[in-house]
């Protein structure tokens, strides 16, 4: 039986990634690891220097969670095996022993805008996480990337990436948003505000003209705010009570079924906002124009995503 390692990250990254292998069940051996690094990678990592990153931090506690709550099978770097095929959710940063192996990527969501940043990197050649995700899909490195849209796909190539490496086939987590409305959260019509960790993860954020900006939009209704999974809870809590003393604080939860029972949506820098564009709600976003994201919106295929992906799969294990 042929070998795949998924590869998660975050728990958006990892859960795109088991909604891939489900499909591939009984077909082949496949393994799950958390995202890794090797050579000068590893040893900032052993320096705690990674912990605001996939690698380290909430990120790869809640990720290592994820795999034992739903008993998924590990190998963690992909250790214990030789594989016939890797899986990842990002590509800005691939570890040696994926190098002449096939590779498949898979669009894990919004990714950031072209800044200097982003420039430079292209410009001088320089390693592409420096430039965040805005360098998705330039490594070339895979066989094929899965994309969210047709809208998603232009966006790519006109960075540099191959077209006919792109495949549009939806994005499990956000191909489905009708499903959100049966649920069980308590609350409705409400104004649902989704944070973002960008001043953990060293983007320029002014929390206090955000926060402002919510006020205006929200008016006399109320308002929840669900904070980032990676966010500093303490910090971000006193600067919301601190403009927003009656908002509704949360840390846990499902995001997509609190945007379901809500009147708008306000984020920051989060692809849930696409859930919100998908059920039609009044959506509000400061880090990209919303009828820009409308021409990105991922399409909604009923939940089909992750057999589409799995069916890319079988053609480059077919194939090598």
């Amino acid at each position: 039986m042929k070998k795949i390692l998924f590869v998660g990250g975050s728990l958006n990254q990892s859960s795109i990634a088991h909604a891939v292998a489900r499909e591939l069940e009984g077909e082949y051996e496949y393994y799950f690891s958390s995202y890794y690094v090797d050579g000068f990678y590893s040893i900032l990592k052993k320096l705690g220097l990674l912990e605001f990153t996939v690698v380290g931090g909430n990120q790869l506690r809640r990720t290592m969670k994820y795999f034992t709550e739903n008993n998924l099978p590990m190998d963690q770097a992909g250790a214990s095996h030789d594989y016939d095929l890797f899986v990842f959710v990002q590509d800005i940063l691939l570890p040696g022993n994926t190098k002449g192996k096939p590779l498949l990527l898979i669009q894990e969501g919004m990714t950031d805008r072209e800044g200097f940043a982003y420039r430079l990197v292209k410009w001088f050649k320089l390693p592409l996480y420096l430039a965040g995700t805005a360098a998705t899909g330039l490594s070339d490195r895979y066989q094929t990337f899965c994309v969210a849209s047709e809208g998603y796909k232009n966006l790519f190539v006109s960075k540099g990436a191959k077209p006919e490496k792109i495949v549009v086939t939806g994005l499990p987590n956000f191909d489905n948003a009708v499903q959100y409305y049966e649920n069980d959260f308590p609350h409705k019509d409400y104004v649902m505000v989704a944070t973002s960790d960008s001043r953990e993860t060293f983007k320029r954020k002014n929390k206090k003209k955000f926060l402002e900006w919510t006020k205006e939009i929200a008016k006399d209704r109320p308002i929840i705010f669900k904070l980032h999974p990676n966010e500093n809870v303490e910090r971000s809590s006193e600067e919301i009570r601190a403009i927003l003393p009656d908002a509704t604080i949360m840390t846990d939860g499902n995001t997509e079924q609190m945007i379901a029972n809500s009147q708008a949506l306000i984020t920051e820098y989060s692809t849930c906002i696409y859930v919100g564009l998908a059920l039609e709600k009044e959506g509000y976003s400061d880090y990209f124009d919303i009828e820009f994201l409308k021409e990105l919106m991922p399409i909604q295929n009923g939940g089909e995503s992750g057999k589409r992906i799995a069916a890319e799969c079988r053609k480059i294990l077919e194939e090598n």
